[in-house]
């Protein structure tokens, strides 16, 4: 898959504070409804960890969140993708030096728009 390749790769790992928060929520949400083992989800926590250690983590402020709450190109989108979005804006970098790494639709359709390279 190019989207782990890209995590793994060289290069700045950015992410916004929300990736962390999703991500444990989900693995706990797993954990909890018998989705995963005990073990499974130790594992998890551990790799989630241990990519946090490895990114610049963006806090999410008061100027992403007023970013958040304004169109995005292509509508609707959810308010935690219009975070991650607005945090992508955020960096100051041209899109065409930053690379959005998702699995969703409507965030590939706006990053695309917004001029950002999509894996």
């Amino acid at each position: 898959m190019a989207a782990r390749g890209s995590i793994r790769g060289s290069g700045k790992r950015i992410t916004s504070a929300l990736t962390i928060a999703e991500s444990s929520r989900a693995v706990l949400r797993a954990h909890l409804s018998g989705r995963v083992t005990a073990e499974q989800h130790r594992a998890a926590m551990l790799t989630l960890q241990r990519f946090a250690r490895r990114c610049h983590i963006v806090s999410v402020t008061e100027a992403i969140l007023t970013r958040a709450g304004r169109p995005f190109p292509v509508e609707p989108i959810r308010t935690p993708d219009a975070i991650h979005l607005a945090t992508a804006e955020a960096l100051g970098e041209p899109p065409a030096l930053v690379i959005i790494i998702t699995r969703d639709l409507r965030v590939r359709e706006n990053s695309t728009a917004l001029g950002f390279s999509v894996e």
